[in-house]
């Protein structure tokens, strides 16, 4: 079993489906999709270290420190053919993991799903890592992710906020570099009312591929995937039952 990767063990799908997390998440932020009976997916989540069943591990805080080990370990369990599947910093980490994968020789995805995330070359307009426990949490309101509960009770934010603050630290300090798109075909997830993550912000993840690039619009904000996750979840089966890329593809 990997600690990486929940689970680890192939199902019978015809696809690994691998979903990253965003900031504060951890593989339970996919629980509803692995539950899913899908005789084409494969749906395997990341739990980075800190958080979840990983708590007792110390968190991460850069891009290069995640990819370091999370690399080599997410390609002991490639099986066969795969996608990568990743929300805000989630879609970041699953590009920086196909571009190192591509520099190492490895099998690279069949395709790309990102989701609510700036393309990117985009840094954060309003980086809040380094704000003080309080402005933190204010700020923390514009993304919507955060439940209520959880924001009202300090002794559970104690626990929190580390790994969030660990994570953005993560996002906000990730440097783009530049270098050849990747031949794999993109599927960008924006969401209607996301102003984190517009429709030209993300239209940009089109110059990351020498392959097809696919936009879809969904109801919400920036956390649209935890109502919508059930349509997202559909489009990724009808992308990979047509073997590639959906139907509405922007050829750019």
């Amino acid at each position: 079993m990997s600690k990486w990767i929940m689970p680890s063990l192939k199902r019978g799908g015809d696809v690994q489906l691998f979903c990253f997390p965003f900031a504060g998440g951890g593989a339970s932020a996919y629980r509803t999709w692995l539950r899913q009976h899908s005789p084409r997916l494969d749906v395997a989540a990341v739990q980075l270290p800190g958080r979840e069943n990983r708590i007792a591990e110390p968190l991460l805080h850069s891009m290069d420190a995640i990819l370091g080990e999370l690399v080599e370990e997410l390609a002991l369990q490639i099986t066969g053919p795969y996608a990568f599947f990743g929300h805000s910093l989630g879609a970041r980490m699953a590009f920086e993991v196909a571009r190192t994968l591509h520099k190492r020789g490895h099998q690279l995805p069949v395709h790309m799903f990102v989701s609510g995330s700036r393309s990117p070359e985009i840094p954060e307009p309003r980086p809040l890592h380094q704000l003080s426990e309080e402005r933190f949490c204010e700020e923390l309101g514009r993304f919507g992710g955060t439940p209520r509960e959880l924001m009202e009770n300090p002794e559970l934010m104690a626990l929190y906020l580390p790994i969030l603050r660990a994570d953005f630290t993560v996002d906000e300090t990730y440097e783009y570099n530049h270098g050849d798109p990747l031949p794999v075909s993109i599927t960008a997830f924006c969401g209607t009312n996301d102003p984190e993550a517009t429709t030209q912000e993300m239209l940009g993840w089109k110059h990351q591929t020498t392959e097809q690039f696919t936009f879809k619009q969904v109801t919400g904000d920036h956390f649209f995937i935890q109502s919508q996750w059930s349509y997202v979840l559909d489009q990724i089966e009808e992308t990979v039952k047509a073997g590639g890329c959906a139907e509405h593809c922007i050829a750019m």
